[in-house]
């Protein structure tokens, strides 16, 4: 939604989303991009709605809400987009019921598609060290941009660290010593996750040659930096990544977030237990850990059809 199609809403139903919003930052703790999507949602149901005749959020009732959903179904959303975009619409009128902004729950009937149960893309170990290696021959020519690449990649796949969670670490959450880092994670939520010797050594290369040649007065505690000196964003590591995925020519994956995958996975294939899986990745409910246990199965499954003789 722009900015015009925003100050077209009414005054009450801007300021209930202004208010949810504010929430959501203050007492969720919610990530500013889960807020964005959020937000984005609500401005559309609103809109909508503005177009159906409704000008405030008593007058939105279940038919709305269902209509609403319906187009976006229509528009050919994917089914886990229509998942969250009814939970979305369900969290947002629960509050407002509380803020007695409503006196009536309309989405408590709300329904959507269940998400499709996918199974995430996970790198071969072999796949991780050729990318690796590639990475460690770049490093070895004392490049600080290779030299970021490297630690980040080896900071990311040794400890499953999100990639928001890494663009905000600093020097002095990466303890070299014990080989931990502490990040903050979603709901702002804190967690020390241990780090390998492979990591504090790149982490150690990016530290004394290559951060100390892109640091300036924009840098502050960051961990790591951009070309210019500034924290760097999360953009800018996935533009990493995606190249360092292409260039193995042999996979489809995508994003940092496969480097997560995987080394949830391959922690569990070299047997760590689920609970010690769950509170290195920071996961609040194990069943969403559990899914890498099916990632494990899988993975278990084709090596047994390939090498078997009578498979």
């Amino acid at each position: 939604m722009d900015s015009e199609e925003r100050a077209a809403l009414p005054a009450a139903l801007a300021q209930a989303a202004d208010a949810f919003e504010r929430y959501l930052r203050s007492e969720r703790g919610r990530s500013e991009h889960t807020i964005r999507a959020y937000r984005g949602d609500i401005d559309a149901l609103l809109i909508q709605a503005v177009t159906e005749g409704n000008t405030s959020l008593r007058e939105i009732d279940l038919g709305q809400l269902r209509r609403w959903l319906g187009e976006q179904s229509a528009a050919s959303l994917a089914r886990s987009t229509l998942a969250r975009r009814a939970a979305t619409i369900r969290s947002f009128m629960a509050w407002a019921l509380r803020e007695e902004l409503i006196a009536v729950d309309p989405a408590l009937r709300l329904r959507a598609p269940k998400r499709e149960k996918t199974l995430p893309t996970v790198l071969q170990q072999q796949q991780l060290g050729r990318l690796l290696e590639d990475l460690q021959l770049a490093a070895g020519e004392g490049d600080p941009l290779a030299l970021r690449d490297l630690a980040m990649v080896e900071l990311l796949y040794g400890t499953g660290i999100r990639v928001g969670e890494l663009v905000t670490l600093d020097v002095l959450d990466a303890n070299r010593e014990r080989r931990t880092v502490k990040v903050l994670g979603k709901g702002n939520k804190e967690r020390v996750v241990p780090f390998g010797v492979p990591a504090d050594a790149a982490l150690g290369r990016w530290l004394s040659g290559g951060r100390t040649s892109l640091v300036n007065e924009k840098s502050g505690p960051a961990l790591f930096l951009g070309k210019r000196g500034a924290r760097i964003d999360q953009r800018t590591v996935r533009a990493v990544v995606d190249k360092l995925f292409a260039s193995l020519g042999d996979t489809s994956a995508t994003g940092p977030h496969t480097l997560r995958h995987s080394a949830a996975t391959h922690l569990l294939d070299g047997g760590a237990d689920l609970r010690s899986v769950q509170e290195i990745l920071g996961h609040s409910s194990l069943a969403t850990t559990q899914l890498y246990t099916h990632v494990s199965v899988e993975r278990l499954r084709d090596s047994y059809r390939t090498a078997h003789p009578r498979a």
